[in-house]
């Protein structure tokens, strides 16, 4: 690829990736939140959450890869652009393994022949095998439940599925010693206003 055509994909991924600042999270939509996060406020949410946690894993004496983790963190949601929010409700429905060849495919269209070493990230997320996919999930999860908080302190109602799930979501990414005291403060620190 000459140098004009790499700049021009890359020009053209940076625009499409602007988009994410558009989309909406679109679970929050369908339970009735108005307002809500993009996928672009989201991603930024989990890499500063991914940060702290390689952080606290290397204070712990894991050699953990931040920069892996940021990438990791940064691009987690990048087929999203094309797609869209995805709810779980809609995934429910659908075949996971075809997902996953769907959200390849996109990021080996969005990333093939520019970014080899972020096609790789991504799959390595997907994969969960390395301390530093896991951490980037806990993360994802993580930024779910602390924007879960706000919306019910802002008055939002019924979003209970969001936490119900929340201590075996975490315990199946097995860093449950990095977690488990965040979780267990968030989810204490919660106002509960679902019954209203």
């Amino acid at each position: 690829m000459g140098e004009n055509d790499e700049t021009t994909r890359l020009v053209e991924l940076f625009a499409e990736i602007m988009r994410l600042k558009a989309v909406p999270r679109t679970g929050w939509l369908l339970r009735g939140v108005r307002d809500v996060e993009s996928v672009a406020d989201h991603s930024y949410g989990v890499a500063l959450i991914s940060l702290f946690l390689a952080d606290r894993a290397r204070d712990r004496g894991l050699e953990v890869d931040t920069v892996r983790v940021l990438r990791m963190a940064l691009i987690h949601d990048l087929t999203e652009t094309r797609t869209g929010d995805l709810p779980r409700t809609y995934k429910d429905y659908v075949d996971p393994a075809e997902l996953r060849k769907a959200d390849d495919r996109i990021a080996e269209e969005m990333l093939g022949g520019l970014s080899e070493e972020n096609l790789r990230a991504r799959h390595e997320y997907e994969e969960r095998k390395s301390i530093e996919a896991r951490i980037v999930k806990a993360a994802d999860k993580l930024d779910l439940l602390l924007q879960a908080r706000e919306y019910e302190l802002g008055g939002a109602k019924s979003l209970n599925e969001f936490w119900s799930n929340a201590e075996t979501d975490f315990s199946n990414l097995g860093i449950d010693h990095l977690v488990a005291d965040l979780v267990a403060a968030i989810t204490s620190s919660r106002v509960v206003n679902a019954k209203r």
